[in-house]
């Protein structure tokens, strides 16, 4: 049986919004509602042990009473990668895979997991595992007109015929020139928007780690760019997903009122809305 972990790095500190974690969504802990799909994913696939990483007592005192498997980190850990390695050497852990669910992506859906996981089952020499999610033509214009305003959120790929990524990046990539004619012929553009869940194989976790940070992840501020720089195999797996709930990540305040919105139009995964 092929051992999975499924780490969730959970940072207190955070610049934007100290505490976040523990920042509550329609009366839930955002870290709650996290570890409940590493749960329910564990519940599903055989061989899946999951447990919190933080820098800070107060979640590890958080998650000890609710009896979630939690672990402290250091508060050194330049990625959530870092501290995804971290975790599993401080657990004492030995997995095949690992699976880095972010603290602060609360409606992560349960299939992009089971993608991730299916995917390096099917491509065994894919040493890191990502989704991605095409856009529609409307979500393609939502992203360029957010870009105006916020130029770096949102990541698109580029990928090979085989779903290998070849890069990413905060621009919108492709380039589009005959976009009218291809508007016309459907309603899914060519643009694939990236989904911050990474899956690696442990030894390239190790590798990854040990790297030294890449000249175009300086630039543009993605971690994915090391990967590909140092000739990693970064698979995607393409997930039929609304987009208005896989990027219902929580980066401020004001993201817990966006969440909620969220919870309001489909539903509250873990039916806890007050």
């Amino acid at each position: 049986m092929t051992a999975i972990a499924i780490i969730i790095p959970a940072r207190y500190a955070s610049t934007r919004f100290p505490g976040k974690p523990l920042a509550k969504i329609a009366g839930t802990p955002m870290i709650e509602r996290v570890v409940a799909i590493a749960a329910a994913a564990a519940k599903r696939i055989d061989g899946i042990q999951y447990a919190v990483a933080t820098e800070d007592q107060r979640i590890v005192d958080f998650c000890t009473q609710r009896k979630i498997p939690v672990t402290l980190t250091g508060d050194d850990c330049a990625t959530g990668s870092d501290r995804v390695c971290q975790a599993i050497d401080r657990l004492g852990w030995a997995p095949d895979i690992v699976l880095g669910l972010q603290g602060d992506a609360p409606f992560t859906p349960l299939i992009a997991l089971e993608g991730v996981i299916d995917t390096f089952m099917a491509v065994p020499h894919a040493d890191v595992v990502t989704p991605v999610v095409r856009l529609h033509w409307t979500e393609l214009d939502g992203l360029r007109e957010g870009k105006k305003t916020t130029p770096f959120s949102g990541t698109t790929a580029i990928v090979d015929a085989t779903g290998r990524a070849i890069w990413f990046s905060k621009n919108i990539v492709p380039a589009i020139r005959k976009e009218k004619s291809l508007r016309e012929a459907g309603d899914m553009s060519p643009v694939l928007q990236h989904l911050g869940l990474y899956g690696f194989r442990m030894p390239a976790l190790r590798r990854f780690v040990s790297l030294s940070e890449g000249y175009y992840e300086q630039l543009e501020g993605l971690e994915q760019l090391r990967m590909i720089e140092n000739g990693m195999y970064v698979q995607t797996v393409e997930l039929a997903i609304d987009l208005g709930l896989a990027q219902a990540g929580v980066d401020s305040p004001e993201d817990v009122t966006r969440a909620e919105a969220v919870i309001a139009r489909y539903g509250d995964p873990m039916k806890l809305a007050k």
